[in-house]
């Protein structure tokens, strides 16, 4: 080939050395992530894509631009189901069960519309969404229009990457080969491909509380909340203070919350899903779990603005887990 391939610019913008590289306006980066998603990059070409923006890191701008991309590319049901909250899911849980699933349950049976999407697979050892959702009788919609129905009828619905956007999840499923997290992982979770006018992120690895907060500012996303979530997920630890990192219409902000226990609790030796429904249902007594659950909840509240602090956002949640309809599951 003699000819440079049109993708190749991006790659060169990103590798030209310490004096010669840059960052990708967002414009480039929607461009750019929109070849891979069409095919029209080489396979070669997507690893040093996606490598060289794993060793850069990431700007909130690129984000945003990659995320239009991926919406660009999702066909939306007609009309467009109303949404409160979108919740991603993309992380697994490894050392405790993913109690954040009864939070959602608990919003959406107070009349708050939750959307999740997620992946699984990923990650050899850990419990996903997806799976374990199924396991509560809970079944994932195959497509957004199956998500809107559910949603009309229960205030919650599940879509998978791979039935959202399988070409996003054929780059997420390249982490095996790589050794390496990519970008999509964090563009995933930005997706709320049905524009809620609220969202929820968790992240794991420290210092990506600002990327999310200056991406949802670049995609005008009018409310966000961040939290270092236990093991990556949208789940409060109730065991360590919170840092709450916000946006709220133009403007940013951190909030620190309180631990919800003194003590730390010893972690489970072994994940046992069935005490998901038990706790649920009042079958199962559980502190650090109730915490788990209300905790998260409390931070979706405080979003919300059903809230004015986290006290008395912690107050809100406790009475909905108390008055929860135990027959939902």
């Amino acid at each position: 080939m003699t000819t440079e391939h049109p993708f190749a610019q991006y790659v060169r913008i990103l590798g030209k050395g310490r004096h010669g590289s840059r960052a990708l306006t967002e414009d480039e980066a929607r461009l750019a992530l929109g070849m891979i998603l069409d095919g029209a990059a080489e396979p070669v070409q997507t690893g040093a894509f996606l490598m060289l923006m794993r060793v850069k890191e990431e700007t909130p701008e690129e984000v945003a631009g990659f995320v239009r991309a991926v919406r660009e590319r999702i066909p939306l049901p007609t009309p467009v189901p109303a949404v409160d909250i979108d919740w991603s899911s993309y992380a697994g849980k490894r050392r405790h069960l993913p109690w954040f699933i009864l939070s959602t349950l608990l919003l959406a049976a107070n009349g708050v519309r939750v959307f999740m999407h997620g992946a699984g697979g990923h990650t050899t050892g850990r419990l996903y969404t997806c799976d374990i959702l199924q396991q509560l009788g809970l079944t994932p919609s195959l497509d957004l229009n199956t998500a809107a129905t559910q949603l009309a009828q229960n205030n919650f619905a599940y879509v998978d990457l791979a039935d959202l956007c399988p070409a996003l999840q054929a780059i997420m499923d390249l982490r095996p080969l790589f050794g390496l997290r990519s970008p999509v992982h964090t563009v995933a979770r930005m997706l709320n491909p049905l524009n809620a006018p609220y969202q929820m992120q968790g992240i794991f690895h420290p210092g990506y509380q600002n990327i999310h907060q200056g991406a949802a500012l670049c995609l005008g996303q009018p409310h966000t909340a961040i939290i270092k979530g236990e093991g990556g997920e949208i789940e409060r630890n109730p065991d360590s203070p919170c840092k709450l990192y916000w946006v709220n219409n133009g403007e940013t902000g951190i909030e620190d919350w309180p631990s919800i226990f003194e003590r730390r609790h010893v972690r489970p030796d072994q994940l046992n899903v069935a005490e998901l429904t038990a706790l649920w249902r009042g079958a199962h007594d559980d502190e650090y779990a109730i915490g788990a659950v209300t905790g998260t909840c409390a931070v979706a509240l405080r979003l919300l603005n059903k809230a004015d602090s986290p006290a008395s956002a912690m107050a809100l949640a406790n009475d909905w887990w108390s008055a929860r309809p135990k027959d939902w599951l």
